[in-house]
């Protein structure tokens, strides 16, 4: 998929054991209307038929390794150190989907795009605001990415949930532009990692990104959450 007149785009999907779900993610990403497209598979050495399902696409797909990682975020960052610098990087889980991409036409790698994602029958609207500093508000798999701005494998692997929450506040102290794009939707897996909720992780990101008056905003922050899905379930 290749169109020199659109910036490259490089969506990766990093997979263990995902037999039952990565077929329907090579598929939306083939359906994709953007022309400038190329696409990694990073395996963690499955033990289920996903490494036939990748071998069933090889043609279609850039580039694909199967082998022992650390972890879902030392996967990514191999996908990562794999792309090329002039590309804009887009994660998505095995499972997960493209409903609509947007055709991306400043091509000055200055500003990152993002969209909305369903998981499930909800709809999470990402925002980027002054709440980036507290929680995670910009979902990655509607998440665009120059790799110019960051050339380097960017996830911290001391933090096993949120490390790309670490990653968007440190591009976010940067300064770097976050721009919405109302055609960009991808539907995600309702069930992913980042459904394990880790307030200590959370806030230990905040403190070192924001500092200690930022994480005990943010501590409020998620007791407010708390209290307000709890009433919300009363209703």
């Amino acid at each position: 998929m290749s169109n020199g007149n659109l910036p490259l785009v490089t969506v990766i999907t990093v997979v263990y054991n995902g037999a039952a779900t990565l077929e329907s993610t090579i598929k939306s990403v083939l359906d994709t209307n953007y022309t400038n497209l190329e696409f990694f598979v990073i395996d963690g050495c499955s033990s289920d038929e996903t490494l036939s399902i990748i071998k069933k696409y090889s043609k279609v797909i850039s580039y694909w390794i199967s082998e022992p990682d650390k972890g879902i975020y030392d996967a990514m960052n191999k996908g990562w150190a794999h792309a090329a610098l002039e590309s804009y990087i887009l994660f998505l889980g095995s499972g997960d989907r493209i409903i609509s991409f947007p055709a991306i036409r400043n091509n000055n790698h200055k500003q990152i795009f993002f969209g909305e994602v369903y998981k499930g029958e909800q709809l999470y609207k990402s925002v980027h605001n002054f709440k980036l500093k507290l929680g995670n508000t910009i979902h990655h798999q509607a998440l665009l990415i120059p790799k110019l701005l960051h050339p380097e494998p960017p996830f911290d692997l001391r933090y096993k949930i949120y490390a790309d929450f670490d990653f968007n506040q440190r591009l976010n102290k940067r300064g770097i532009r976050f721009e919405k794009c109302d055609d960009f939707k991808v539907y995600a897996l309702p069930d992913g990692i980042s459904t394990v909720k880790r307030e200590d992780e959370m806030l230990s990101i905040v403190y070192k990104n924001y500092g200690q008056g930022m994480k005990c905003l943010a501590l409020i922050y998620y007791k407010l959450q708390k209290l307000k899905s709890l009433i919300g379930k009363k209703k």
